[in-house]
């Protein structure tokens, strides 16, 4: 097997620690060459993870800095692809053509934004995968309000072309079950309208991730009162600054380093168990293994010492969690425990079809989920032969399989990950944090 170099030496090319982004600056963009790592676990990984802020929440506050006149400061932002698009789209000129490529969460606030915009015309795109990406009902909710913003290609798809002009607050009906995306886009822009009201139909996707957007809201100074399916928007922005918190979904691969290797002793830097992200609740879900989570000085300490071994089922419901969905339902396979899991409708619009991406992923690894719908997939036991030494894992350009997965090396040595980069799009560090925690990793010919 050819060997090009220890892949340690790639890392630099990467967002540096120090880093200080601005909206008035967009940082330089580096080449990320396509990397195909091989993982070697270690027996027990020691160490003290210096997590990634979180870049829902930084994106949330850098839309709403570039809503105010005074443009807040955003303290401590994510340094991640995703970042870096939302703040280089920000300072795009009229007649401007954007692409975000694969940043979801981009293409949905910056329709909002640019949309509210007088006198601005842009053009927004995104790769080919984000053109597959329904954006209808945030697109009818903007117009309600009377936004301009027309279709280029397929009705309900980007790319969008989007005439700022002035619009006016009030009531706003949305669906609440494609993603929650489109309803936070909404009420982040509503009081630089005047305020108003939006009234969700049917059940509500990733709802943690609303209170997020008005959590982050409320700290900038705007008044937001979340209620059932009823959300009421009311006062302008103070001008306050927002401080970003480390990322919880950048947590979810070292609970499951901890849960294979149950002698680590590891600890999560910038966690707070009181977090308003929805992701929080891995916290919780973790103790159906015994992994308890332990306030530190500088973070969250995972505590293994009660960890729960033995093959008994699990549930778990991840409508409200959906990126954690992959990394649970990857090491639960791992540990050889039956599981069912729900709430998982929103999978197959993420950044690939992570539904069809988990299940070929999982089978590469000898075990064969069941899809018994769009909205749940369970495990009980059944396996496949491996045709495959050692396990070779696609990640379809999204930085979730490449995590979830990851972890995986400790059952499978030599594991290897297929475009390993692509965890630039949210946590850059990923691959130097695991060598940091004891794993080899080698670059390999591609």
């Amino acid at each position: 097997m050819p060997v090009h170099q220890k892949a340690s030496g790639y890392f630099h090319t990467f967002w540096p620690d120090n880093e200080i982004l601005s909206i008035n600056l967009p940082p330089k963009k580096q080449p990320y060459p396509t990397m195909r790592l091989q993982l070697f676990a270690p027996t027990k990984a020691n160490a003290s993870i210096k997590l990634p802020s979180s870049k829902s929440i930084t994106n949330r506050a850098l839309l709403i800095s570039a809503l105010c006149d005074d443009a807040p400061q955003v303290l401590n932002p994510a340094l991640c692809d995703d970042t870096a698009a939302m703040i280089e789209v920000l300072t795009k000129q009229d007649g401007a053509t954007v692409n975000v490529g694969a940043a979801g969460t981009a293409m949905r606030f910056l329709t909002a934004y640019f949309a509210t915009r007088d006198g601005m015309t842009v053009t927004l795109d995104g790769d080919s995968r984000m053109r597959q990406r329904p954006i209808g009902p945030l697109v009818d909710a903007l117009r309600s309000l009377g936004a301009d913003i027309s279709y280029l290609g397929n009705k309900g798809y980007p790319p969008l072309l989007v005439k700022g002009k002035q619009l006016s607050g009030g009531d706003v009906t949305m669906s609440g079950n494609v993603s929650s995306q489109f309803i936070s886009a909404v009420m982040m822009i509503l009081p630089t309208l005047g305020g108003g009201t939006i009234h969700i139909t049917g059940d509500i996707v990733s709802i943690p991730y609303i209170h997020m957007t008005a959590a982050v809201m409320r700290e900038m100074g705007a008044q937001v009162d979340v209620t059932g399916n009823t959300i009421v928007v009311s006062g302008n922005y103070s001008g306050d600054s927002c401080m970003v918190e480390a990322d919880w979904s950048a947590a979810a691969p070292w609970y499951a380093i901890a849960a294979l290797l149950p002698q680590s002793q590891l600890t999560l830097e910038g966690l707070t168990i009181d977090s308003i992200q929805g992701d929080s609740h891995l916290a919780h879900i973790a103790t159906q293994l015994g992994i308890a989570s332990r306030p530190a000085p500088n973070g969250v300490t995972l505590d293994t010492s009660h960890f729960i071994g033995c093959c008994c089922s699990a549930f778990a419901d991840m409508g409200g969690t959906p990126d954690l969905a992959m990394s649970w339902a990857v090491l639960l396979c791992l540990l050889e425990r039956s599981f069912r899991m729900t709430g998982i409708r929103t999978l197959k619009l993420k950044e690939s079809d992570r539904l069809e991406a988990l299940s070929e992923g999982l089978r590469r690894l000898g075990y064969v989920i069941k899809v018994e719908s769009e909205d749940a997939i369970s495990w009980y036991g059944e396996r496949a032969a491996i045709h495959q030494e050692p396990p070779v894992i696609d990640t379809y350009g999204d930085h979730r399989l490449a995590m979830a997965f990851a972890p995986a090396a400790v059952r499978f040595p030599g594991l290897i990950i297929n475009d390993a980069q692509v965890v630039s799009k949210s946590y850059p560090a990923f691959w130097r944090h695991l060598e940091q925690a004891g794993f080899t990793l080698i670059e390999l010919a591609q």
